[in-house]
């Protein structure tokens, strides 16, 4: 089971906030990545939060500079729309690329990138709002834009046209430290055969024990607990290992 930093990018800084909404400035990203490879993070994932402003990816030198220090995968989301967005991300030093509006507008890009850059290359990112009972919509620009697709048959989609992993984000629970949509998890990695990212909510690893013992995720991204100190990857995995949870060991 892997352990993965997100961080969320806006020009130059990393930001959070709470559903998406009341972004708050972090700090310098790449100090904060340095730290947390350091820790044992098993991947990072950086998001360009505003890239639909611009219409496409700027983390390109904030990823250059972060691949000089840091030696876990990088996956690199916001504002890629072709293979040459794609292209020059992986040249910057990205290991994948993640995908959401320019997924849902033309689904084929999914294919096209997963045949030039192989399947494990390509991220399906899903930002998703409970819309009903065991019902979900997929949201595009960080849980602002309804697309009015159900996230169980995007899933699917999106998977079955290429897409290698899942980064399934939970707008109604990021930000809140009140743990996963447990419920979106558990349908979506019964579902699909890729490998599963559960993201939005993680408060202490208690979440993250829960979120593992309930679904079939292969791995969480956490974001507020690490930005503010209040856990370590180091403490996260010694709980996981006292709950028979395998993950890469850091001592």
């Amino acid at each position: 089971m892997r352990v993965i930093g997100r961080l969320d990018i806006k020009g130059e800084n990393l930001i959070k906030g709470i559903n998406f909404e009341g972004l708050k400035i972090i700090g310098d990203p790449n100090k904060y990545a340095k730290k947390y490879f350091q820790e044992g993070a098993d991947e990072l994932i950086y998001m360009d939060s505003v890239a639909s402003l611009y219409g496409r990816n700027n983390l390109t030198n904030i990823i250059k500079a972060a691949s000089k220090d840091i030696f876990i995968p990088i996956t690199v989301g916001g504002g890629i729309r072709s293979i040459e967005d794609a292209k020059n991300l992986f040249i910057s030093g990205a290991d994948k690329i993640a995908l959401n509006t320019a997924a849902i507008e033309e689904p084929n890009l999914i294919s096209e990138l997963s045949n030039r850059f192989g399947s494990q290359s390509v991220v399906l990112s899903i930002e998703a709002k409970k819309i009903g009972k065991n019902k979900w919509e997929a949201f595009t620009n960080n849980g602002r834009e309804q697309t009015g697709l159900d996230v169980i048959e995007w899933s699917k989609i999106g998977t079955n046209k290429g897409a290698g992993e899942i980064l399934l984000t939970s707008v109604d629970m990021e930000g809140t430290r009140k743990g996963f949509d447990y419920e979106l998890i558990k349908e979506i990695s019964e579902i699909t055969r890729v490998p599963v990212i559960a993201s939005g909510g993680f408060g202490k690893p208690n979440d993250m024990i829960k979120v593992i013992k309930y679904s079939e995720a292969d791995a969480v991204a956490i974001a507020d607990a690490i930005h503010y100190g209040r856990y370590s990857f180091k403490e996260i995995k010694q709980e996981a290992i006292k709950n028979q949870i395998k993950v890469r060991r850091f001592d």
